[in-house]
């Protein structure tokens, strides 16, 4: 039995949650690159009703917000993983996790606005919007609404790795001994 004024987590805990930190992480962290290489690289010119026009993810916020935010994720969980290789051989402090779960909720949420954004737009952009005359355009320029689309499913895939990293944090708050 734990000497009850020994406050550290048994081992294979400690290892277990550096390694789940680790691992959804990078993986977060390919996601996010993904993401925001998609977004930016998105472009396509079409001939509309006889006009020459172009779609780029820049003409519209929502995506502009999208690359921008998938680009902070990005940066901030290569910082992440750094802190965790770091604070992975120093004792373990209360703060820690709580450092990791305020990171891990602004992550969270900044994805989760921008895809919220970046859904809207992709939907009016499929579907249009025959109340305010907004036409579809989607038709016209498939290869940019397909390369929209991949970067809005893999922002979906990084906030819930983001939600996960979250909760896992959390948990590990609530589990640690009062001092």
């Amino acid at each position: 039995m734990a000497n009850p004024i020994d406050n550290s987590p048994r081992p294979k805990t400690r290892i277990f949650y550096y390694a789940t930190q680790i691992c959804v992480r990078f993986t977060a962290i390919a996601i996010t690159l993904a993401a925001a290489w998609l977004t930016v690289t998105n472009k396509q010119t079409a001939v509309v009703y006889g006009i020459q026009v172009d779609a780029r993810y820049s003409y519209a916020p929502a995506f502009k917000f999208l690359a921008i935010a998938n680009f902070v994720a990005l940066a901030f969980s290569v910082l992440s993983v750094l802190l965790v290789f770091i604070l992975g051989k120093v004792a373990l402090c209360p703060a820690h996790f709580y450092i990791f779960f305020l990171h891990d909720l602004m992550i969270t949420l900044l994805l989760m606005a921008a895809c919220a954004a970046s859904t809207a737009t992709a939907y009016i952009g499929k579907y249009g919007n025959s109340h305010v005359g907004w036409m579809a355009i989607c038709d016209h320029f498939a290869k940019f609404c397909n390369r929209g689309q991949s970067a809005i499913i893999l922002t979906y895939i990084g906030f819930l790795l983001y939600l996960i990293l979250t909760l896992v944090s959390a948990n590990k708050l609530l589990h640690l001994p009062a001092y």
